[in-house]
């Protein structure tokens, strides 16, 4: 993949995922109480707040990925697995731009790998 595309896409999924822990962090939790359980009033709440801290951890997992994406193309190994060395295709790192693997070596460590269109 050409140098100055993958920098593109990595400052689009970077500036993308800064964007919705801005978001996340904007709103801050719904419920008010340290205490609040399960099934209390307006448990709605607490579960919306449970699932945005998932939400959260997801995203800061992603720009740690994104960052590990960066070194890899100053380092001049963007493109290439961190597993075996072999060539990720464009259309992979097109529609993941983070791409550590291939597709096979993902399926390989029983993970799938996203959807793409």
């Amino acid at each position: 993949m050409d140098t100055e595309r993958a920098r593109e896409l990595l400052a689009a999924e970077r500036s993308r995922i800064e964007d919705a822990l801005a978001r996340l962090r904007r709103d801050g939790p719904l419920e008010s109480s340290d205490r609040a359980e399960a099934n209390d009033l307006d448990d709605e709440d607490l579960y919306q707040d449970e699932f945005d801290e998932g939400n959260r951890e997801d995203l800061e997992e992603a720009l740690r990925a994104v960052a590990r994406a960066e070194a890899r193309l100053a380092e001049g190994t963007y493109g290439l697995s961190i597993e075996s060395g072999e060539p990720i295709p464009d259309g992979r790192l097109e529609a993941l731009p983070t791409a550590e693997r291939t597709v096979e070596e993902e399926e390989r460590l029983g993970r799938r790998p996203p959807a793409t269109g």
